[in-house]
């Protein structure tokens, strides 16, 4: 038996989850907030029980330190040599990474160089892997890629078309993301339905404040909805989704507002999607508030956020030849009954039928009527369990 935790780092968080392996127990889970600000937040939940502090935190080393300190004084552990294996989620593999990898200098350095491909998050990740190399250098460290399940993608798929030496040389492609989630849920929905994965078509749909939707065919990754960046796309919370080009050029020109790249990055990354649309809020939960008290910004966003979803569902329903299901998973995919019904209702010519029944806050599982040739089921993700299985893969190399 081993343990292992994996690990999600945001420029100024730190998310993690301890397992007893190959069990797959969740021993304890926690998050660090506010990391080089003042009065830092950690917060560590186990045994039911919920443990929070406020201290200064300047930087991911302390917070790893914290966070292990924390495991020995609730007595989850006795001492670091416990933990064996360590796991890092990391956004960009770029086209170097088809699989997860066993960390050495020469693959921090690439992790780092991909920063190009997602600067809000790849920084980040390679902070939480060189502070978890000081502290614990002698366990295995594993990167764990969202990119990595859409390295299947045909050719077809991944090319944009622009001209050839965009590829070649500045590798400048379709990348995807939030792998882990769509394989997750990939393999639990075969599960459910009581087939081998590899006889399915699904069309998994991660819809939290990222949203991406993912055509899987047999298993493998055929075309997802993100594209170079995790900017590309359905609507989300802050981001545009996909966007005529032609806009940024005319923008520069007409406004004063694009006038620098970091600026273009920051308003289609993060002043855009349901927030730019409504004016108030990137939450789902504020948007379905505001459209019942009258809001009518907040329901042309909601109206978007559903017609944009539903045109991918379209596409890969047309990639796939048809699909034996569609999945919801994500904070918004798993809880927001509404949107569930909304996406589905508006596509039930290909077969898929919601039960309002089913449909409720809560529910796991299918949720589709008994007679909806397209099933649609409900299945939490959980990235950090397929980051955990595939460090104890390379443990047992």
């Amino acid at each position: 038996m081993s343990k292992t935790i994996s690990i999600n780092a945001g420029s100024s968080s730190l998310k993690w989850q301890l397992y007893q392996m190959p069990e797959e127990t969740v021993l304890a889970k926690g998050l660090i907030e506010r990391i080089g600000l003042k009065d830092s937040i950690s917060t560590v939940k186990f045994d039911g029980r919920s443990e929070k502090q406020v201290l200064d935190i300047q930087d991911h080393t302390q917070a790893v330190k914290i966070l292990l300190d924390d495991l020995i004084r609730f007595d989850i552990i006795k001492s670091y040599d416990e933990i064996t294996g360590v796991g890092h989620r990391v956004v960009a593999g770029g086209e170097y990474f088809k699989d997860s990898a066993l960390v050495d200098d020469e693959v921090l350095r690439k992790v780092e160089e991909l920063s190009l491909l997602a600067p809000l998050h790849n920084p980040a990740n390679a902070a939480g892997i060189r502070a978890f190399r000081e502290i614990c250098p002698n366990i295995t460290s594993v990167v764990v890629f969202d990119t990595s399940f859409h390295t299947t993608m045909p050719e077809k798929a991944y090319r944009y078309p622009l001209p050839t030496k965009y590829y070649t040389e500045n590798k400048v492609r379709k990348y995807g993301a939030h792998g882990t989630s769509h394989q997750y849920v990939a393999g639990e929905a075969a599960k459910l339905l009581g087939k081998p994965l590899e006889e399915l078509k699904l069309i998994t749909c991660h819809v939290g404040n990222g949203v991406s939707v993912t055509a899987v065919d047999k298993g493998i990754s055929v075309d997802t909805s993100m594209g170079f960046t995790p900017l590309g796309g359905v609507m989300m919370g802050t981001r545009t989704g996909d966007l005529d080009p032609a806009i940024i050029p005319y923008l520069m020109e007409h406004t004063e507002d694009f006038n620098k790249p970091e600026d273009i990055s920051r308003i289609l990354n993060r002043e855009s999607g349901l927030l730019g649309v409504s004016g108030s809020s990137s939450d789902m939960r504020d948007i379905h508030t505001a459209m019942h008290n009258g809001d009518e910004k907040a329901k042309l966003a909601y109206d978007i956020f559903i017609d944009r979803l539903q045109k991918y569902i379209g596409q890969y329903l047309a990639v796939l030849n048809g699909a034996d299901a569609i999945i919801f998973t994500a904070g918004i995919g798993e809880n927001a009954v509404n949107v569930r019904s909304s996406i589905i209702n508006g596509i039930s010519w290909f077969g898929c039928k919601v039960d309002p029944e089913k449909n409720v806050f809560g529910a796991i599982g299918d949720i589709s009527t008994d007679d909806s040739r397209v099933k649609v089921l409900v299945i939490p993700t959980d990235e950090e369990l397929v980051i955990a299985r595939d460090v104890e893969r390379f443990k047992n190399q």
